[in-house]
């Protein structure tokens, strides 16, 4: 950084030297064009090297808050103003609107978003008492819930103004929660890696141990200040923060919370590792590359970078291998260089629901995964078991999947 202050210090002085004065007026020559010309383009190279230098954590040093980052502030009142939490209101409750709470809540829902209003500009709000249930699919899972009124409100009144700020922070690499970024993005992007292929003949793909509950409050909080300076705000994200352990499953507010946690590492593994190919789903993440020495030794840097800055473990069952033996499996699909699978679980699931009479919501979820891989022999199988065709639901087309047909799902 100072090299590149020197530097532009000497191209700024190099141009007022070539100036001359000519009956009193300073006129400058061609040379003092040029020179003004490189010092310009100098200046653009400096400050880009500025914020470069300001954005990444290296390895082994704290965290800390980067000064070529702009912090954005008085955003509390947006957040806090009646037609924002009126908007948030109406985007919490669709889909919803048979629930208890909400029913509850439209008894006088104006007089009750007022007072939440009153509550947060007098920063006297806090965050209600969770309710915990279990879910077992894909495995054991603890999810809290909050009330609808007010929390859920606030949270989306939170992301209606803080959403764009999150967005501009996550890398192009960055899946999961994200509008336009989901499962089937994710897959599309790793076909389109997968066209290179010596460049990606091995992957490394791991994983986050309890990345949830073992997300550092702390850290999580000093990550936010280096984006947000309005005090307010940080006052009611702190408090949403320390309402549990970790950043609870369910809440609305946690799947940003966690993409944010994970962003500077993204950007990390990136821009200072210079990965090529890097795709993250939640804590879900694959990295493909032409040699496995290579990939070992970007696993050990991510391991010491995740326990280093963001007090992470990479789970033990991590894996090095050639694609062409295994296949990439991601996203709920089994990736390989001819052809894309639909993952063995959600195919024994998407046959037993098809034994007996699916309704067409279920039927065409699992529908939306198949058609996106090679699986036009395991739905016509499917539909001559069932107990009524796909065809009866959903139109099929001749083929599912826009690769190789040679090998089929069966």
């Amino acid at each position: 950084m100072c090299a590149a202050f020197s530097l532009l210090a000497q191209v700024q002085a190099s141009a007022s030297r070539t100036t001359t004065t000519i009956t009193g007026t300073r006129i400058r020559t061609s040379v003092s064009t040029f020179a003004s010309s490189t010092a310009a383009q100098t200046l653009a190279l400096a400050k880009k090297q500025i914020t470069f230098s300001g954005v990444l954590v290296p390895q082994g040093t704290a965290l800390r808050k980067s000064k070529g980052m702009k912090r954005i502030g008085n955003i509390y009142g947006k957040i806090c103003s009646m037609d924002n939490l009126i908007l948030a209101d109406d985007i919490a409750r669709k889909g919803k609107k048979d629930q208890y709470g909400i029913k509850v809540h439209d008894r006088n829902r104006m007089g009750n978003l007022e007072a939440l209003r009153d509550q947060l500009l007098g920063r006297t709000f806090k965050t209600s008492k969770y309710t915990t249930f279990k879910v077992y699919e894909p495995k054991e899972r603890d999810v809290y819930r909050l009330p609808y009124f007010p929390d859920r409100i606030v949270h989306h009144a939170i992301m209606n103004v803080l959403e764009p700020m999150f967005v501009s922070v996550f890398t192009a690499d960055t899946y999961s929660c994200i509008k336009g970024r989901g499962i089937h993005a994710a897959a599309r992007a790793v076909r389109r890696a997968l066209r290179d292929e010596p460049g990606t003949t091995y992957c490394l793909k791991f994983d986050i141990r309890k990345f949830y509950p073992t997300v550092d409050h702390r850290t999580l909080k000093d990550l936010l200040r280096r984006k947000i300076k309005d005090q307010d705000l940080l006052w009611l994200l702190d408090g949403i923060i320390d309402s549990a352990d970790g950043l609870p499953i369910g809440n609305y507010l946690s799947q940003y919370f966690a993409n944010f946690y994970l962003s500077y590492f993204d950007h990390w593994v990136k821009e200072h590792l210079q990965v090529k190919y890097y795709f993250r789903y939640a804590d879900d993440i694959v990295i493909l590359g032409p040699d496995k020495q290579d990939l070992h030794l970007v696993l050990l840097k991510c391991t010491d970078y995740l326990a280093d800055q963001l007090r992470l473990a990479v789970k033990g069952n991590y894996q090095v291998f050639p694609v062409a033996a295994r296949g990439i499996d991601f996203v709920g699909y089994k990736f390989y260089h001819t052809h894309t699978l639909l993952r063995k679980s959600i195919k024994k699931r998407f046959a037993r629901t098809m034994r007996r009479r699916p309704n067409p919501q279920s039927l065409a979820a699992y529908y939306g995964w198949a058609k996106h891989a090679n699986c036009i022999n395991l739905i016509k199988t499917l539909s001559r078991e069932s107990v009524q065709p796909i065809q009866h639901y959903c139109y099929v087309p001749r083929t599912c999947g826009r690769q190789n047909q040679d090998r089929q799902n069966t």
